[in-house]
């Protein structure tokens, strides 16, 4: 692997002259930041964005493996974007991002050729105006996935999709091998950026008058185990980052067999570090963390999560839980309820167990009965929902600072933004508070979200 910076090559920088370009993306943050680095190398050439996929002189599906259902909803998409290409043969329909990467997805894409016209993964996204060039002029089908990884490549351009909060990846792939996870073999093996990059990119983003980034990895945790130097961590890092000039940080995914004491301890500053943390359990149980290759055990996790919560008061953690995975009993499904109890989590991405081709997990029997997959998720979720609650009603009659985004999205005579610990607040405001940090007073408090009023000093500005 080596790092370079961006250099586009010669003969590009017109192809998408009067032509505009439409990018629909799936799955996570990693996947958001991919695409605002499509929709860079696109402006870069001549695209604009087109609102709407009929407008579109290309169409762009940025893909995510990690679940059966996605990869379905992607193909029922493309039967869709068949009518407009039906209608316009020009229509350029291009797939990304990380279904490409499996083997099945490109022997099934190839099979019907005459539906997209450019197969491109996730380790050569800075090549997509040169396979844009070759499909035009060609008339035929590229296919560039690239087995290995690649290059880590600085300067990429990109157009943020939001005008004061900013993704920023820290690293690219993931050494962990979960078995139910197909990430680590549609993103690669891990590699961290150095530590100069991300410092230069945020203080750009800072100076641009960026509000909030969030760090983004596969587990942020173990940035720079690759470089195997002590002194390059995940924990060295959000030190350099919390002495610049930017109001927010947060950061995704942590793992946590990778959450030091001295990352606890650097985050314990706080200052532009923001009092939340996701971390992902997955479950409870010792046997089914073991067969899930998570490293881990229930006491060990909350160890942790005492630790974290003794040197971070107020602190909010978040978790994503998998019921029904290949084996689980009642009585491990019960260990997973006891530790969403004792976490005292205030909110959970819950899953029902979803089998990957290709990853270890597929081949154990999947002998939980789908009735009983349900039956566990609705009993979690009724206690994570508890969770949720508790962790709002704690800022009832307490003044937070919330980062205003624009109108509320179930009340338009109203407006939102988000509070150091990641809550949804509502509040009467107007349009110059947006992009802003208000004063809000908690007057109600919601299972998913916070009501109150700006406090006087703020409403006279």
């Amino acid at each position: 692997m080596e790092i370079r910076q961006y250099k586009p090559s010669s003969g590009i920088d017109c192809i998408g002259k009067d032509k505009k370009y439409f990018i629909e993306t799936y799955g996570c943050q990693a996947n958001e930041a991919d695409s605002e680095r499509m929709a860079g190398l696109l402006s870069m050439v001549g695209y604009e964005a087109a609102d709407c996929i009929e407008r579109a002189d290309i169409v762009i599906l940025n893909t995510c493996a990690i679940r059966e259902n996605a990869e379905k909803r992607v193909y029922g998409e493309i039967g869709r974007i068949m009518k407009y290409k039906a209608a316009n043969p020009d229509l350029i329909v291009a797939l990304g991002g990380c279904m490409p990467q499996e083997e099945t997805t490109v022997e099934k894409i190839l099979k019907t050729k005459n539906r997209v016209d450019i197969l491109f993964g996730t380790h050569n996204i800075e090549r997509l105006p040169e396979m844009i060039k070759e499909r035009i002029e060609s008339g035929k089908m590229v296919v560039e996935v690239l087995s290995e990884e690649g290059d880590i490549v600085e300067k990429i351009p990109s157009v943020r999709n939001h005008p004061f909060k900013a993704w920023v990846d820290i690293t690219y792939g993931c050494d962990e091998f979960c078995t139910y996870c197909i990430v680590p073999y549609t993103r690669g093996k891990e590699r961290s950026r150095q530590i100069e990059d991300i410092v230069e990119e945020v203080s750009q983003l800072a100076k641009k008058g960026y509000r909030e980034v969030t760090l983004l990895g596969q587990n942020v945790n173990s940035y720079g185990l690759d470089y195997g130097d002590p002194e390059i961590t995940f924990a060295a890092l959000l030190d350099k980052l919390n002495k610049l000039p930017i109001e927010r940080i947060r950061f995704m995914t942590s793992h946590p067999k990778d959450f030091t004491d001295e990352l606890i301890d650097i985050l314990a500053k706080g200052g532009n570090l923001m009092p939340f943390i996701h971390l992902p359990v997955q479950s409870g149980s010792n046997a089914i963390l073991s067969k899930m290759n998570r490293k881990y055990t229930k006491e060990q996790y909350l160890e942790l999560v005492n630790k974290i919560k003794t040197k971070i008061p107020g602190i909010s953690l978040t978790t994503d839980i998998i019921v029904g995975f290949p084996g689980e009993t009642e009585a491990d499904f019960q260990e997973t309820l006891d530790l969403v109890k004792k976490a005292g989590f205030e909110g959970a991405y819950t899953f029902i167990y979803s089998k990957r081709a290709g990853t270890p997990a597929a081949s154990m029997p999947d002998d939980v009965l789908a009735e009983t997959k349900r039956d566990r998720l609705k009993r979690l979720n009724e206690l994570v929902n508890r969770g949720y609650a508790s962790g709002t009603r704690r800022f009832l009659d307490t003044t937070t600072e919330v980062l205003v985004e624009g109108k509320s999205k179930t009340d338009a005579t109203k407006y939102c933004g988000y509070n150091p610990n990641n809550k949804l607040v509502n509040f009467p405001g107007n349009p110059g508070m947006v992009g802003k940090t208000v004063s809000v007073n908690i007057t109600k408090a919601n299972t998913w979200s916070l009501y109150g009023e700006v406090t006087d000093k703020e409403a006279n500005k």
